[in-house]
């Protein structure tokens, strides 16, 4: 394990890994995360990626291509990841979605449901289209929505993002989502430093209160710790409050949440190609290495991948923290 840069001994993940006596080595890759634009309709307060209207990086054609031929070459790699950014504002997702499919891979799209009403924000594009492009592809879709009421969700994503994220929903349960095999699984956020309540119980909540206020149906709630890095990280350094949040994941380190860190199955790959250990390290520029240098799609080898380590730093704590927090939700139930 690779520990980067930190403040105090204390903030030393790696450290904390060793004396817990845990095996964080990669295991496998069974999912590959792709951030294929950072381009997006919005640009929200917690936003790791740094995302907005404003973005133009965007994976090129033949970085698709070269994706889909290691999910071609490796059986083991079961999912396919898409991010972003808002990643349905890539010109070439449609054609992603439809080819990794084909190859019988299981396709997740990270969509911050808005997206659909609003459109392109730089060619204007429309996208109503795609609630029904996910159902006839089978895609199982993860969307963003801090809470069931405006005031949070406007707080936290822009005014009048909750309205259209509840219209937006509805058109993906008219398309068969969220009470069957179309799944449709929603991602919390916290407003601000605090770390994410229980998932099984808030799940309750937010289930009741969507179908009570809203006739909403969804099949899982997702809560992830928001990570102290770039939009999050100038804010928590704005109010004073960076130090203190970071004292918090620190103190409640779990050792279980720990066991189940992402980046032992998963890959993050970025516009241009690097891999990484995860999306959060994609943004650091923390790239993935073995002993050759920085490993990319286009000099992948799987052997190499699962050999490498794991470059940690103090926002890993995020994951580790409390129930743990992953692109899936909690680590620990």
């Amino acid at each position: 394990m690779i520990q980067e840069k930190t403040k105090t001994n204390n903030h030393n993940f790696s450290r904390k890994l060793i004396d817990q006596g845990l095996d964080t080595d990669p295991v496998t890759v069974e999912t590959l995360q792709v951030n294929i634009t950072k381009l997006c309709n919005q640009a929200c307060t917690h936003c790791h990626v740094d995302a907005s209207p404003w973005r133009s990086e965007q994976m090129s054609i033949e970085g698709v291509e070269r994706c889909l031929e290691i999910l071609s070459e490796n059986d083991c790699i079961k999912n396919l990841d898409l991010t972003g950014g808002a990643p349905e504002l890539n010109p070439h997702f449609d054609y992603f979605v439809r080819e990794a499919r084909s190859l019988g891979k299981h396709v997740m799209v990270r969509h911050n449901l808005t997206v659909t009403l609003d459109g392109n924000p730089r060619t204007g594009e429309e996208k109503t289209y795609i609630p029904r492009f996910f159902a006839e592809n089978c895609v199982e879709v993860i969307s963003s929505l801090p809470y069931y009421s405006s005031y949070f969700t406007d707080k936290q994503r822009g005014k009048g993002v909750f309205e259209k994220s509840i219209e937006s929903l509805r058109m993906l349960n008219s398309e068969g989502y969220g009470g069957g095999e179309l799944k449709l699984n929603l991602i919390y956020n916290p407003v601000g430093t605090f770390l994410p309540p229980d998932q099984r119980s808030l799940e309750a909540d937010f289930k009741a209160k969507l179908k009570k206020n809203y006739g909403i149906r969804f099949d899982n709630l997702y809560t992830l710790t928001n990570m102290p890095i770039n939009r999050f990280e100038k804010e928590l350094k704005k109010q004073n409050a960076y130090d203190e949040y970071i004292e918090k994941l620190v103190n409640a380190f779990n050792p279980e949440a720990a066991d189940g860190i992402m980046c032992r199955n998963l890959i993050s790959v970025s516009h241009d190609g690097k891999i990484y250990d995860c999306d959060f390290n994609q943004m650091l520029e923390m790239q993935a290495r073995n002993g050759n240098g920085g490993l990319t799609i286009f000099n992948f080898d799987l052997s190499q991948v699962i050999k490498r380590k794991i470059r940690f730093g103090v926002h890993c704590f995020g994951c580790t923290a409390g129930a743990g927090s992953s692109c899936g939700g909690q680590t620990v139930s």
